[in-house]
């Protein structure tokens, strides 16, 4: 037994508990650190070299290139001439429809046969052969399905290029800007944008164009420039107008001071009521003569429930105008009548109104529904008046009620 135990251990190291006398090389590998990390690694290399993974990813580059091709696409092509840039929103008109309407503001365009036009898309240039019967759209189109400008789109660096639409008919200054052409509204806002062309207002009431260009500023009056709106002088009424009643009642109102003041002139004021809706007359305290008249407006009405709409006064005999003293008065943004030849038997009636100082004249009848004489006025309007020096009856043209015309003095 001694002798046999000796032959078996011959003086070597504990036998591991783990280790397989009958195990192979590479069994027996597998159990050292060494092979354990050399197997992740190969597992890893196995991981990442995956054939299925890879077309995966080619595919998400490929889908990538498709969506920023197809953003590409949806960009408008863009007009540069001159300095000048700007989106063509409507890309169905034709290379020489777009000249024709950008002669308007680059007259050197108007000869269509002294025009020639390039399309430079990413690094594709072509040149338009057919203007008239080509439209902007097509071209685009064209270019973007063509070998030429995919395999451009591929290796370029930049994947948002812009399709741009160039005219050519002499040497052209280069530069951009979003809006070519813009309305300010004085001389600081023009020279802070640097725009090509800006048409601004001038304190002579003149519209100007001026046109930056690298040899200086040229400026010039303009007329009918398709930036600006249609505008004419006048009122726009937003309330309906005064109701014939009232305006008889008005003439009935001044034909009694006419007789009874010995031409002398009267105001009344018209105010909108808010609350009810309809026009509202009021004979304000008042000292009057001949030739003028001085108020105080009534306290009833300065309530934020009326709108003083207009001042209406009368000139009696007299012909119907604005004086100077109503010119220095009649300030407020409102209207202003004034009635005279108050014998005749439709009195001349002139109406204007001042738009903070500056006045107009209108149409009366924008304003009142004119009609016959025939109402008598309230007598509360007259209990208002006092006259500054005497009068005198003498003058009778008018019945007591403002509606009697004496024939000799009619028309």
């Amino acid at each position: 037994m001694d002798e046999t135990n000796n032959l078996i251990d011959l003086g070597s190291e504990p036998v591991n508990e783990e280790f397989d006398p009958f195990g192979t090389e590479t069994d027996i590998g597998n159990n050292t650190p060494e092979s354990e990390g050399t197997a992740a690694l190969e597992g890893q290399k196995t991981e990442t070299s995956d054939p299925a993974d890879q077309t995966d990813q080619t595919k998400n580059t490929k889908g990538a290139e498709k969506s920023q091709q197809s953003f590409v696409a949806e960009k408008p092509p863009v007009f540069e001439y001159a300095g000048a840039t700007e989106n063509i929103d409507d890309t169905s008109k034709t290379f020489d429809e777009l000249r024709i309407e950008k002669a308007t503001d680059f007259p050197e365009l108007e000869d269509g046969k002294r025009v020639s036009w390039t399309v430079e898309y990413g690094k594709v240039v072509k040149a338009v052969t057919d203007p008239k019967g080509t439209s902007i759209g097509k071209m685009k189109a064209d270019i973007e399905t063509s070998k030429e400008f995919l395999d451009g789109f591929k290796r370029a660096k930049d994947k948002n290029p812009a399709c741009k639409v160039k005219p050519r008919v002499t040497a052209q200054s280069k530069g951009t800007s979003s809006v070519y052409k813009e309305v300010f509204t004085n001389m600081d806002d023009v020279m802070a944008a640097g725009k090509v062309i800006s048409i601004v207002p001038a304190k002579d009431g003149n519209v100007y164009e001026i046109r930056n260009t690298k040899m200086g500023q040229f400026i010039t009056p303009v007329v009918g420039c398709e930036l600006l709106s249609d505008v004419r002088a006048g009122f726009i009424p937003a309330l309906p107008r005064i109701p014939s009643d009232l305006l008889v009642k008005i003439i009935a109102f001044f034909r009694y001071f006419m007789r009874h003041g010995a031409d002398n002139e009267v105001l009344l004021n018209i105010y909108w009521d808010q609350l009810n809706g309809e026009f509202v007359v009021d004979a304000p305290e008042q000292i009057v003569t001949k030739v003028s008249v001085d108020s105080r407006i009534s306290e009833d009405y300065e309530d934020s429930r009326y709108i003083h709409f207009m001042d209406i006064h009368s000139h009696h005999s007299m012909r119907a105008f604005f004086s100077s003293i109503d010119d220095n008065d009649e300030k407020a943004t409102r209207l202003y009548t004034v009635m005279g030849r108050l014998y005749k038997t439709m009195p001349e009636i002139k109406t204007r109104f001042s738009n903070g100082g500056k006045f107009w004249p209108i149409d009366p009848e924008e304003v009142f529904e004119l009609v016959g004489v025939g109402e008598p006025f309230p007598d509360e309007w007259r209990d208002k008046v006092r006259f500054r020096e005497p009068h005198s009856d003498s003058a009778d043209k008018i019945g007591d009620d403002g509606r009697e015309v004496l024939s000799g003095q009619a028309g």
